[in-house]
């Protein structure tokens, strides 16, 4: 693909406003009609010895503040979840048989083993025969697991 001068440099000028590939493609298809794939376009950045920027980074999450601070011996909720009375702890040595176990602590104060088994399929335990958490505990409970899963690697 061969551009002259005025069209480098407008090429030079979307790059240093930040558009991506995809969208020097696009102009380049509307403003020059000329229709080239990505990979075209790529090289032809390369070419130009431009280097596309990269997206700023998200700004951090603010810190917790006193009120949010959690009293001694307490957990707080994992962050971007809603407050939840269900806490979830994972064992330091994995439970025989699993992929990951651990201890669950309802609403109600009910406590529960979980683990999960090498097929990837979730059970609970609880200590107190016959007991049933509710569905919202239940649905706590899956998002908490998660995020600990998730934070665990």
């Amino acid at each position: 693909m061969s551009l002259d001068e005025t069209q480098r440099k407008q090429v030079a000028a979307w790059i240093a406003e930040g558009l991506k590939i995809a969208d020097i493609q696009k102009q380049m298809e509307t403003q020059w009609g000329l229709r080239q794939t990505y990979l075209e376009v790529r090289l032809l950045v390369d070419d130009l010895k431009l280097v596309p920027k990269d997206p700023p980074p998200p700004p951090p999450p603010p810190a917790p503040t006193a009120k949010e601070a959690a009293p001694a011996g307490e957990e707080l909720p994992p962050r971007g979840l809603p407050a939840s009375k269900v806490r979830v702890t994972l064992d330091q040595i994995t439970r025989v048989g699993s992929m990951a176990s651990g201890k669950v602590k309802f609403s109600d104060n009910k406590m529960a083993e979980w683990y999960l088994d090498q097929m990837g399929r979730l059970a609970l335990a609880p200590s107190e025969k016959g007991y049933k958490p509710s569905a919202a505990d239940l649905q706590d409970f899956q998002i908490a697991l998660q995020s600990e899963l998730e934070r665990m690697g």
